[in-house]
């Protein structure tokens, strides 16, 4: 029996839709990227972009466990001396783009390099709930539905 090794020619990606309201982000964050990644399929060969193409709606509603709203801190370096600066998960939210929580998110499951720069490629997350992608039918997944801890409940 020989090791199955996929080829990039071989590849079949899907296109799926995610609509984030009221997800736990950590848990949303480490579906998609298993998805990205391709880990989810059979066929799933480490050094090949076999991931599907993820598009994540209502990103603005994602909700985080405990007081990690208020106390999750972003961090970020100006590059002068002690540019160090931060910003807290509800700061990020409620600002002008608040896509980029679960993009930081995801991003940080993903290994760094190469190929896991093509994968990010493949993840579109938008605040509202329309998105320009249509025409490539995403298949609805539905996260909730897959755990009872991955939707918190007020």
């Amino acid at each position: 029996m020989r090791t199955f090794s996929q080829k990039p020619a071989d590849v079949q990606k899907k296109w799926v839709l995610i609509d984030a309201e009221g997800l736990v982000v950590g848990r949303l964050a480490s579906i998609v990227a298993m998805r990205l990644r391709g880990k989810h399929k059979p066929t799933y060969t480490p050094h090949v972009d076999d991931g599907d193409n993820v598009i994540v709606i209502n990103a603005d509603k994602v909700v985080f466990t405990g007081r990690k709203r208020a106390n999750k801190k972003y961090y970020w370096h100006t590059g002068h001396p002690g540019g160090i600066k931060e910003r807290t998960a509800a700061q990020l939210l409620e600002g002008r783009f608040p896509e980029r929580v679960i993009e930081k998110a995801v991003e940080r499951m993903i290994p760094r390099g190469p190929l896991g720069r093509r994968q990010m490629k493949n993840l579109r997350v938008y605040a509202g709930a329309e998105h320009p992608h249509e025409a490539q039918q995403p298949e609805v997944l539905d996260v909730a539905a897959l755990n009872a801890k991955n939707k918190k409940v007020a």
